[in-house]
């Protein structure tokens, strides 16, 4: 199997956890009826979430977890990774995350649920980059990287490739290599995010690591500005700066360069 190749069937242990109890935030002497359906208790904990009933969707989330579900356990842990609804458990949602990425390591990259499992490899790799406090899990950039590596190249995860992207380019000077991390933002660039399309177009403006391309960096910015949210300060920050240093000839060719490449894609 894929997953034993890499190492990744051993994540739990890696981390030094072990999974034997629910990761759940429910009573420990509760437990979902014989003929439960995980299906239904995620819909049941969907429609409790999005009617603002979080407890209601804890416990619904649960059961469906308890019972393999691997959406509702991608989405349990999230819960416990921000707080919502739940007291904040780093550790918890780590666990969940562990059972996603476990169990669907080798799920085909076009099934319904490849977009969490790729995202539960990413979370995980996010909490080997930096570790968790009072645990087990310390910082291990080598784990992180493989992580990111499986997500970005087996399901083809845009935020996986975005990652380590930045792991090439910030996290370890040993390990730096521009022009890899350029290829992995390119990659998901081109799928709309817009962290690496701003990402790529700050190389090419400047010309780090990569052969400087003031028109494409431009472009790039451009198109992840018009489409970033109003919390990424930073990539209209950037696009601003490019913009003022482009010349005329360039600021025009890069916004019609940005102009069809929304038109085209959307994004």
């Amino acid at each position: 199997m894929r997953v034993v190749e890499l190492g990744i069937g051993c994540l739990v242990l890696v981390g030094g956890l072990a999974l034997a109890q629910p990761a759940r935030a429910l009573d420990p002497s509760a437990a979902p009826p014989a003929d439960a359906s995980p299906v239904e208790f995620f819909r049941e904990g969907t429609k409790a979430y999005f009617a603002g009933d979080k407890a209601k969707a804890v416990d619904a989330y649960g059961f469906a977890a308890d019972l393999g579900h691997p959406v509702a356990q991608w989405k349990l842990g999230r819960m416990y990774q921000d707080g919502d609804g739940v007291a904040e458990n780093d550790l918890k949602a780590f666990e969940l995350f562990s059972e996603v990425a476990n169990a669907h390591a080798d799920d085909a990259p076009q099934s319904p649920q490849a977009p969490f499992v790729a995202s539960a490899f990413v979370q995980l790799g996010n909490y080997y980059l930096n570790g968790i406090q009072d645990s087990a899990i310390e910082p291990n950039v080598a784990r992180a990287r493989e992580l990111y590596t499986y997500a970005a190249s087996y399901f083809g995860d845009a935020d996986a490739q975005f990652q380590l992207a930045r792991l090439y380019l910030e996290v370890d000077p040993a390990e730096r290599d521009p022009k890899l991390a350029a290829r992995w933002l390119k990659l998901a660039a081109k799928k709309g995010h817009h962290g690496a399309q701003a990402l790529l177009g700050q190389m090419l403006v400047e010309g780090n690591g990569v052969k400087r391309n003031v028109v494409a960096g431009l472009m790039w910015l451009t198109v992840a500005r018009n489409n970033a949210s109003v919390e990424d300060d930073w990539i209209r920050q950037e696009q601003e700066q490019a913009f003022s240093l482009a010349s005329e000839k360039e600021r025009r060719k890069a916004t019609e360069m940005a102009e069809a490449w929304s038109s085209s894609n959307g994004n």
